[in-house]
């Protein structure tokens, strides 16, 4: 099992990370993608601790569009960080980086100039994206096919529609669910994880945030990855052991590693 996005080096796991990681390897949990905000000092010391605890873990770098702002008159400058933080962290990928309209923490054309300056450095070094987008569905892709052919990623977190699913395949993409999809009132998405071809299909928990049922409410971790797993796999009629086994090669080719033979 493999959960393809979570904040390992969050302050919320402070205090008991080695007891996070416990859980998800008894959970069998034995993969995950760390998500690290590209610049943050007291991050990238806690991703030292979940590098050393948890060898398994990937990890991924990128300026938020919350963030975004900061770079207002010197986007320029973004180039230079993430670079430099994918180097430092060993990151496999780019992200979360996107679009965020919803709280605006930064304004939209800065948030549009950063997250287009991100999508060149993945370029440049050959690496996947990890998207993050609300309420931003056409500046989200308009950015990303003015990039060119070339760029790879996931929409992570997916809360859009089967329309917007189908416009992520049409590029390329994955689509990586996560607890929202055993949300009572999930009906949409739970379309959207019966639609996508599980050849492009990936699961996460974007902990500590979001916890599935029956842990909503709760601060979620990577040994809650299983009960989304569970539940697409239900709502596809395929046994867990197959989808799980598929998780990890999809996982793989996110990547961009070759899958075990």
């Amino acid at each position: 099992m493999i959960d393809s996005h979570c904040h390992l080096a969050d302050d919320a796991f402070a205090g008991d990370l080695d007891d996070v990681i416990g859980r998800a390897r008894e959970a069998g949990v034995d993969r995950a993608l760390c998500i690290l905000a590209a610049g943050d000092e007291k991050e990238s010391s806690a991703a030292a601790r979940v590098r050393a605890t948890w060898p398994n873990v990937s990890f991924s770098t990128g300026v938020h569009p919350h963030n975004a702002g900061e770079f207002a008159g010197r986007v320029a400058d973004v180039v230079d960080l993430v670079r430099s933080a994918v180097e430092t962290e060993g990151a496999k990928a780019i992200g979360e980086i996107g679009l965020d309209y919803h709280y605006d923490f930064a304004p939209r054309d800065v948030q549009q100039q950063v997250f287009a300056a991100q999508i060149g450095v993945a370029q440049a070094l050959s690496v996947p994206i990890v998207i993050h987008t609300r309420e931003a569905t056409d500046d989200t892709f308009r950015i990303i096919r003015e990039a060119g052919s070339d760029v790879r990623g996931v929409f992570h977190c997916f809360t859009g529609d089967v329309a917007m699913a189908r416009a992520a395949l049409e590029i390329g993409f994955f689509v990586s669910l996560a607890g929202i999809v055993t949300f009572p009132k999930a009906a949409e998405l739970r379309d959207v994880a019966r639609f996508v071809p599980e050849d492009r299909l990936l699961v996460e928990t974007d902990a500590p945030y979001l916890a599935p049922v029956p842990h909503r409410g709760k601060r979620n971790e990577p040994a809650f990855v299983g009960r989304v797993a569970e539940t697409i796999a239900d709502l596809r009629g395929v046994p867990l052991a197959d989808f799980t086994a598929t998780l990890t090669r999809n996982f793989d080719a996110f990547l961009g590693r070759r899958a075990a033979p």
